[in-house]
């Protein structure tokens, strides 16, 4: 099914299933895999458990950002027991940049949320939805942010704090636009 949606495309304007969109980000999810146990014979490993855990409960019409941050939200779970196991210690016991299973929420927003993130997202220059989609629905470290675009680290935390600033503003006029279109 994978291979066979990349030679033959579904037809212009058909909704694209969740499953055929998380597929379409096993890649990056195996890219973040891979910089954080640096070993390619692990990383595959772990992207198969993300994508056997995750693909069973998407739902069909999630947005993408939802599915992208489903599978980071996995992808995390799955390389804290990775890293519990290998490294012999409790979960609880593990780094804080690593989260286990138990202590992350795996769930979709509903689509009204998430169509108003995509929308909040859509409203923001290229540089700062960029940060916003690597911190919050890649699950990146502010360093790890900062090799990506190239940047300091003190210049992703200022591009983040205007991002959220701008996303709030933006999220603000669109509910006071929808408190006004029902009260007509």
């Amino acid at each position: 099914m994978y291979l066979a949606s990349k030679i033959y495309p579904p037809p212009a304007g058909a909704a694209r299933s969740a499953s055929d969109m998380a597929l379409d980000e096993l890649d990056s999810v195996y890219a973040f895999i891979y910089s954080r146990v640096a070993n390619r014979a692990d990383a595959e490993d772990l992207t198969q458990q993300v994508a056997l855990k995750a693909l069973g409960r998407l739902r069909d019409g999630a947005p993408a950002p939802a599915i992208r941050g489903y599978l980071y939200a996995t992808a995390r779970s799955v390389l804290a027991t990775f890293w519990s196991s290998r490294m012999r210690l409790h979960e609880s016991e593990l780094p804080d940049n690593v989260r286990s299973e138990a202590e992350v929420q795996e769930f979709l927003p509903s689509p009204a949320t998430a169509a108003r993130v995509e929308h909040i997202l859509e409203c923001l220059p290229p540089n700062p939805r960029r940060v916003l989609e690597l911190r919050f629905l890649r699950g990146y470290s502010l360093r790890e942010v900062a090799d990506e675009m190239a940047t300091s680290v003190g210049s992703v935390k200022i591009m983040q704090l205007r991002a959220l600033r701008k996303a709030a503003a933006i999220g603000n006029r669109q509910e006071e636009l929808l408190m006004l279109a029902s009260q007509r």
